[in-house]
């Protein structure tokens, strides 16, 4: 997927390419493990920083299915990820696959980042992928107090490993728009990484009895019918290249407390 030269809803090709990725082991050095959170990362561009990263974790109480609708319910995300600076869909293109938004917060002193993602997702009996990459979209440009990050290829691999118990993998090879620090790549994966994926178990322990209060039949990933995007014609999109953005250059900046990110793992989702 990452060697693509247009704008492509993916096929099963694509699906298998990123199962195999994250199963594969080749390549990839473990910086984490602990209480079954596992990070590897995959440096291909040392001096810029730029990586691969990949997270798996068990998640012991939660079905396969009940990880599938968290990570799609865009209204739960705004509850129980704090990173999220803003999110929303933009269009639909097919039954399993649309356009979206999404802004983060970055640790201090870093600028936030912003990025337009075309994503899919396949159900695969107990298994499921959802995956994404960069485009462009003619109705929102680079913001000025945002950095344009790309997506080169990010998603995730659900697992079913019983009737009430998973394993997710994410992978994400995302090219940040920029000169960053060391210490960038060494504090994602020692502490953000794990920390989101802690934080993404703890949403989905509470999200049924959520769900049940917030539109509970409203399930558009799984019943498309319901969907109330629309419809988005898939020339309006372009690649998203990064040679095409600015860079940034924050080599130089110090790490300082990021107290925006570092919310109690004990949030609560109401």
């Amino acid at each position: 997927m990452s060697g693509r030269d247009s704008v492509q809803i993916p096929d099963d090709r694509d699906f298998g390419a990123f199962r195999a990725e994250c199963e594969s082991e080749r390549g990839w050095s473990l910086t984490y493990s602990k209480a079954g959170v596992a990070v590897w990362v995959q440096l291909l561009e040392p001096e810029r920083s730029l990586h691969k990263i990949k997270c798996r974790m068990e998640c012991k109480d939660v079905p396969a299915e009940t990880l599938y609708d968290v990570l799609h319910d865009i209204e739960y995300r705004k509850k129980w990820d704090t990173n999220v600076i803003e999110t929303f869909d933009i269009g639909k293109l097919t039954v399993n696959s649309d356009v979206g938004y999404y802004a983060w917060k970055c640790p201090k002193p870093l600028k936030n980042r912003d990025v337009i993602t075309l994503r899919s997702w396949l159900p695969m009996g107990t298994d499921y992928i959802i995956m994404n990459y960069s485009v462009k979209h003619p109705n929102y440009p680079p913001r000025k107090d945002m950095v344009r990050a790309v997506s080169i290829q990010t998603g995730y691999l659900i697992e079913g490993t019983g009737a009430k118990s998973c394993t997710i993998t994410y992978l994400a090879q995302v090219d940040p728009k920029g000169s960053l620090p060391k210490w960038v790549v060494n504090k994602s994966s020692q502490f953000l990484a794990p920390k989101a994926m802690k934080k993404m178990y703890k949403a989905c322990l509470k999200y049924p009895e959520w769900k049940l209060k917030h539109n509970p039949h409203f399930k558009p990933w799984l019943f498309p019918e319901q969907s109330q995007l629309p419809a988005l014609p898939l020339s309006e999109l372009s690649l998203q290249h990064a040679d095409s953005l600015e860079n940034i250059d924050e080599s130089s900046l110090a790490e300082t407390k990021d107290d925006r990110g570092e919310a109690s793992d004990e949030d609560s989702v109401n």
